[in-house]
């Protein structure tokens, strides 16, 4: 270690130049931690002559270290790492000069070269600052393990960091270690039962594992300690939606307009439950508020044009829409809302015209040119379709939506080699997204490949146990082919209990009873369907079906012309059927 003289001439001289920088004009106020952060490690008490040297390699390395500080105050982030450079070629076993390279390098996004002065920093000093600036690195690099080691390592040393207990329990949440997290929380609440954060992150936690009276009584305390606490008051009133609790919601939403009137989400919320409850008068007024709160025409009337779309008030939408629209050319959020109400309305060339405007490199562009191909489609325009969808795809390869609309136009063409392609190719980008995997399943279906498409439906369950869908498509093909009905009866019901109201499931019942020759369960279901889909031809021919088997020659007739009138895909098997029948009632 340096002598205690040596380190007194060292003070002096890097106070006198402190003192000149400061004349100088240029704050820094670091110089008290760096008295200390020096180590050197000579075999013996060093010389006058070396004294000297090490005094004046401090003093170098501290005149660079102020450069550093200047520019980086500027900064300018590459002049400040050049000159910590050279501080650290005079001083490299100083812990400080390394945390505040990392610093300088995190500014500059060099993530690796940041991590790698913070480990340097915490193996020179151990400390909790560096370790704590060590576990921040990990942290932004989403290196979350690692992060919550150095966490524990600070508490090991103190228990008593509050925030770095805080910070441990955030990590734990990010991780999905909620019981992790849940201990730190009632460490903190036993330190200090009135911090109102640990309640509020408490509630989150319980509101995450659907633990609803738990999360409701954290909320709860947390508003009791901080009785204006804006995202408590969200997070209950959400939960009570969650809950389908829409009266305690509203309460709830009520109240914090008390403290917040001129918050304008809140008022949307209410729109919604009120609308959900039924009192269309409190809506209402509700937005007459927001309009008065904001001119015509205004970004902030954007929640006024989408309340009136979500409620199907298309023109009353599109009046709020274009006037922002007119007044902010580039507000993409509102023109795309205002595209989709001319969609819904029918003005598919008003649609065409907004979604074409907006421009590529957005947040908006991909779902706009999504719904450009869905209206080129229904003008069966399906290679400007394709063209319009493959471009959107060079520009943003990950948005799995694309893959499955282009591979729905090639499914339409009955182009289904190529909608398998593309399929594959979205597959590419995520792997196990069921939701490709399910229509690759389909598009085999459609070629008669029944076999693979069982093998893509049953991949689905392998991923996702509670797919309805694919429960239902597995389940029906059995029903279809008369094999497996008790094993097609268990997964299709274990389908309804997920989707209660699918006509489509309860359809696949229905015809899973009828195979059985169960045909009086088999009516009460096909019936059920029929009320819910009532478009749909496959359904219309299986009620035919089980009101043949039962005698009732007229209502099959009748099933049958109006799957038939559904355009049925297999129209001429159906007219054999409906040419029988008629001797019958004949």
């Amino acid at each position: 270690m340096v002598t205690r003289i040596i380190t007194v001439r060292s003070q002096a001289r890097l106070i006198f130049l402190s003192i000149l920088f400061l004349l100088w004009g240029m704050a820094v106020g670091c110089s008290s931690v760096w008295s200390g952060s020096s180590l050197f490690h000579p075999a013996a008490a060093p010389s006058a002559a070396e004294a000297e040297e090490d005094g004046d390699r401090l003093q170098n390395a501290f005149t660079y270290f102020l450069m550093a500080s200047m520019a980086e105050q500027n900064e300018e982030y590459e002049e400040a790492k050049a000159y910590l450079q050279k501080a650290l070629e005079y001083d490299p076993g100083s812990s400080f000069l390394h945390s505040k390279m990392a610093g300088v390098l995190k500014a500059l996004k060099d993530s690796d070269g940041a991590l790698k002065y913070a480990k340097k920093a915490v193996e020179i000093d151990p400390s909790i600052e560096n370790r704590m600036l060590l576990a921040d690195m990990y942290a932004s690099l989403k290196e979350e393990e690692a992060a919550i080691k150095e966490y524990r390592k600070i508490l090991d040393i103190d228990p008593n960091q509050k925030r770095i207990r805080l910070i441990l329990a955030n990590a734990y949440v990010r991780t999905k270690q909620y019981l992790l997290a849940q201990e730190q929380l009632d460490r903190l609440i036993e330190m200090d039962p009135n911090l109102v954060i640990a309640h509020y992150y408490r509630g989150r936690i319980n509101l995450e594992l659907g633990k609803y009276e738990e999360a409701e009584n954290a909320y709860r305390q947390t508003l009791t300690l901080s009785n204006a606490m804006e995202p408590a008051f969200f997070d209950l009133g959400t939960l009570y939606q969650m809950k389908g609790e829409y009266g305690n919601a509203a309460k709830v939403y009520e109240e914090l307009l008390g403290y917040y009137p001129a918050n304008v989400m809140v008022r949307e919320r209410l729109v919604h439950i009120y609308y959900k409850l039924g009192r269309e008068k409190d809506a209402e007024s509700q937005m007459e508020q927001i309009k008065k709160m904001s001119q015509p025409g205004d970004p902030s009337r954007q929640t006024l044009g989408l309340i009136y779309l979500r409620q199907g008030k298309l023109d009353e939408s599109i009046t709020e829409l274009e006037m922002i629209v007119t007044a902010w050319p580039e507000d993409d959020k509102s023109r795309y809302y205002l595209a989709t109400a001319y969609e819904e309305k029918g003005d598919r060339k008003k649609a065409f015209e907004h979604f074409n405007a907006i421009q590529a490199g957005t947040e908006y562009y991909s779902n706009a040119r999504i719904h450009i191909a869905y209206i080129l489609e229904e003008e069966e325009k399906h290679d400007q379709a394709i063209e319009v969808l493959e471009k959107a795809i060079e520009l943003d390869e990950k948005k799995v939506d694309l893959y499955l609309m282009l591979a729905s136009v090639f499914e339409n063409k009955k182009a289904y080699e190529k909608a398998l392609e593309v399929l594959d190719q979205g597959l590419k980008q995520d792997q196990k997204n069921v939701e490709l995997i399910f229509r690759q399943g389909v598009v085999l279906d459609k070629m008669g490949e029944k076999t693979r498409s069982l093998d893509r439906m049953s991949k689905i369950i392998e991923i996702n146990p509670n797919h309805a869908d694919a429960l239902n498509y597995i389940g029906y093909t059995y029903a279809e082919q008369g094999i497996r009905l008790d094993e097609a009866m268990g997964l299709i019901e274990k389908a309804l209990k997920i989707k209660p109201d699918s006509g489509y499931i309860i359809d696949s019942l229905g015809w899973v009873y009828f195979q059985k020759g169960m045909y009086d369960e088999a009516l009460k279901y096909l019936e059920q369907a029929a009320s819910l889909v009532p478009n749909d031809p496959t359904i219309m021919e299986h009620l035919g079906d089980v009101y043949f088997k039962k005698g009732m020659f007229k209502k099959s007739l009748e099933m049958y012309e109006k799957a038939l009138s559904l355009n049925h895909p297999q129209g001429e098997k159906l007219k054999e059927k409906m040419e029988e029948l008629k001797k019958r009632v004949n």
